[in-house]
């Protein structure tokens, strides 16, 4: 099912994000990490982490989670646990915190990391 972002489609205990991160990277983008885990649930679960090193604007970051949520929502995911990291800076303190170009490249960007085909490893 998609269109849900409910509490038990996200990742929220230390313990289930260090169980993630302790796996290797399925797929890296210019500047996002996607780990995932297969679960035992019916769903996909979803975790972002938006370092404010690499978004030092706090309205940079929530883009960054709004975008990710959004395609999470949309795309039919297997029962994974999918954590989306920022690896790399998105803009500067002096550029534009949020703006339709840096939409359009993270929404691009992040469809392609979430891409079912990404995710269809047997781990």
């Amino acid at each position: 099912m998609t269109g849900d972002y409910s509490r038990d489609r996200r990742i929220v205990k230390t313990d289930d994000f260090s169980s993630v991160f302790r796996l290797r990277p399925v797929q890296r983008t210019a500047h996002f990490v996607l780990y995932t885990r297969s679960n035992q649930l019916s769903h996909a679960r979803l975790g972002i982490v938006a370092a404010k090193r690499f978004a030092p604007r706090a309205v940079t970051r929530n883009t960054i989670k709004r975008v990710t949520r959004e395609l999470f929502r949309q795309t039919p995911l297997p029962p994974f646990d999918c954590i989306v990291r920022l690896s790399k800076p998105v803009n500067s303190k002096a550029g534009p915190a949020t703006s339709a170009q840096l939409k359009r490249m993270l929404r691009d960007e992040l469809s392609r990391l979430m891409s079912p085909q990404n995710l269809r490893s047997d781990r």
